[in-house]
C-alpha cells in the first residue's frame, strides 16, 4: 500500500479537507480523492491529491 493525501481549500485560503490515504495504486487512490472530495462537498473547489514522492495524482485549480 503506498500513502497518499487529498487536500482542498475555498477561494478565501480555508481548508476543507486534508488528509492522509492508503491505496493500492493511483487508480484507485484517485478513486478515493474523489470519493473523499464528495463527501465534504468539495469535488469542484480547488483540490489536489499527491503520492507520497509529491506525484500528482487527481488536480482542480
Amino acid at each position: 500500500m503506498e500513502k497518499f493525501r487529498i487536500t482542498a481549500f475555498e477561494k478565501d485560503g480555508e481548508l476543507l479537507i486534508d488528509e492522509q490515504f492508503e491505496a493500492l495504486n493511483d487508480i484507485e487512490a484517485k478513486k478515493i480523492g474523489e470519493d473523499k472530495l464528495q463527501s465534504v462537498s468539495a469535488f469542484d473547489k480547488t483540490h489536489r491529491c499527491i503520492d507520497s514522492k509529491g506525484k500528482l495524482i487527481l488536480f482542480h485549480p
